[in-house]
């Protein structure tokens, strides 16, 4: 069959079945690995389209590798702070050490029960991004907290990429791994060296055409690659560090933006062969690990992450579930080092099917779990105090009536802590960031650890008798429930924030004394700004400077 044709009924039919997927809201994904298997028996059984497949399979997994590196910089990992890294080195070493544990139980000896724990270590960055993208809570403490722990993940699966890559199929030596290792971080160094002395000359050049930017950015993203691979590591791994190398580069979001369509169709492909390559035949002897393991990821791994975020980062039980249930799936990482490590024969195909069907089953659940997450959590309130450190934050406490309170200290809801600053101890802040609270108390801002659906601390905070109440929070419902803990909204003045007209014209109708919009009020300003300065350059120069001195002092609080 003619290769063109092969590969438009492989699309045509992915197409059909991720509809499917999403008219029941499911993740794309696990239609893309279903395609794999029905074209296993069929097209994919002559082995020019086999090898069409797999070719376009690597390809995607070097680009997502690349956009991950991408967005593996040292300012973002650090703009999620230790809370974070301390939780998810937690959460790793405690999943792997159960894991592993487990997988043994279950019969497997040492090399596949450590792939399988491997595996049951990650959550899917891709998965979890799109849901919280999707409900508005990338914001949100715990999405923060979420997308900190998913990216030192990817810094492990990273380390494991490299591990696995240098043994080959020599076994896990010293001597296979010193050397690779070794060229590869030699490697690494000169190529920042290059990035940061000579290439933001050539960036400058390349940045004027987007063309040539896309360009140059494949061909350093691949050509890195080729290099690791010459040297006897992985080309994922080849192209995962020439993403992080070039996150420094102020270009890095634009080529992010720019390989993304390129990467979601070559992706596509690396599904499908996962799914093709699932011996359905081997199911019925797999349905007990099976079971184990999912129950492992949905129920034993969120409640190890609950542990730690109550435990190590203080938190209360909301964001603590919250969190857990958003990561209680198996990552794309996982497929891709459990393939990897078929490939140089360390697990057989029996443990290949099993990892994956582990990843289509857990996805499937997660999702539900994360869409319907605020209905979990009322059911399961009472139950999971034991999540919740009875000795939370610190914080000041020197009013019990305040003129000001703020809900949400960062970002926007900075800009007004720098307004009411001024009125000391008649102003208050309530964040539900620990490390946020911390910060603000230790400038001297009269902060409050506490959530803002919380009716009994909204109570104790007297929320009525304020001459002001601002919340720099976008979700609707927790603005809603803002105004029904008011009992004479009249009377007091009411500013929220809203990230839709259609929100804003609710809140008004609700009450509100004004609403911001964020995506408008940026162009309100400048015409306002226009208007008064006319054609003054020097005038222009001046709020220029103004306003890069304000951004230079955000981007130093971590606020990107």
């Amino acid at each position: 069959m003619d290769i063109f044709v092969q590969l438009s009924l492989i699309i045509v039919l992915a197409t059909v079945i991720a509809a499917i997927m999403k008219f029941f809201k499911q993740p794309l994904v696990i239609g893309y690995i279903i395609t794999g298997l029905v074209l296993a028996p069929f097209l994919l059984a002559y082995p020019e389209s086999a090898h069409t497949v797999e070719t376009f399979s690597e390809l995607g997994i070097a680009i997502l590798l690349f956009i991950v590196g991408l967005h593996l910089s040292p300012k973002e990992l650090k703009s999620f702070g230790k809370a974070a890294f301390k939780i998810g080195l937690a959460q790793i070493l405690f999943t792997f050490v159960l894991g592993f544990i487990f997988s043994r139980l279950l019969g497997y000896v040492f090399l596949p029960a450590l792939y399988l724990a491997i595996a049951l270590t990650f959550s899917s960055t891709i998965i979890v991004l799109k849901v919280l993208a999707d409900k508005k809570e990338l914001e949100k403490l715990y999405g923060r907290i979420a997308i900190g722990i998913l990216l030192l993940q990817d810094l492990v699966a990273a380390l494991v990429l490299i591990f696995i890559s240098a043994s080959g199929g020599e076994g896990v030596g010293l001597a296979s791994f010193v050397r690779p290792f070794v060229l590869g971080g030699l490697t690494i160094v000169v190529m920042t060296f290059l990035m940061i002395k000579v290439l933001p000359r050539l960036f400058d050049f390349f940045a004027k055409t987007k063309e040539l930017l896309f360009l140059f950015s494949l061909a350093w993203g691949f050509g890195l690659a080729t290099v690791f691979h010459y040297f006897g590591l992985s080309i994922e791994i080849g192209a995962l560090a020439a993403g992080v190398i070039l996150s420094i580069s102020p270009y890095s979001v634009e080529i992010s933006n720019r390989l993304k369509p390129l990467k979601d169709f070559f992706v596509i492909m690396f599904f499908i062969l996962m799914g093709s390559r699932v011996d359905l035949g081997v199911f019925t002897s797999l349905w007990l690990p099976g079971l184990t393991l999912t129950l492992f990821i949905v129920i034993v791994k969120p409640l190890i992450i609950m542990s730690m975020m109550g435990f190590v980062g203080r938190y209360k039980k909301k964001p603590s579930f919250m969190g857990a249930v958003s990561l209680a799936q198996i990552s794309e990482f996982s497929l891709i080092v459990a393939l990897l490590g078929f490939e140089v024969g360390h697990i057989d195909h029996q443990v290949l099917s099993l990892i994956t069907m582990l990843a289509v089953v857990s996805i499937g659940i997660s999702t539900y779990g994360m869409m319907f997450s605020e209905k979990l959590y009322v059911a399961l309130s009472k139950h999971l105090n034991i999540f919740q450190r009875r000795r939370p934050v610190k914080t000041t406490d020197l009013f019990s009536n305040y003129e000001v309170i703020l809900f949400g200290g960062e970002r926007v809801g900075y800009d007004f802590i720098e307004v009411f600053k001024d009125l000391g101890q008649s102003f208050l802040c309530i964040d539900f960031d620990p490390d946020l609270v911390k910060e603000l108390v230790a400038s001297g801002i009269n902060c409050k650890y506490g959530d803002a659906e919380d009716a009994e601390f909204l109570e104790e905070i007297n929320i009525s008798d304020a001459k002001m109440v601002v919340s720099t929070i976008s979700d609707n419902d927790v603005n809603d429930f803002l105004f029904s803990q008011i009992k004479n909204p009249n009377e007091v003045i009411i500013v929220l924030l809203a990230t839709s007209v259609s929100n804003a014209l609710h809140l008004y109708e609700r009450g509100a004394d004004y609403v911001i919009l964020p995506h408008f009020l940026g162009g309100h300003f400048v015409a306002e700004l226009a208007e008064k300065v006319g054609f003054d350059d020097e005038r222009f120069n001046e709020e220029k400077r103004k306003h890069i001195i304000y951004l230079e002092q955000r981007r130093s609080l971590g606020h990107s």
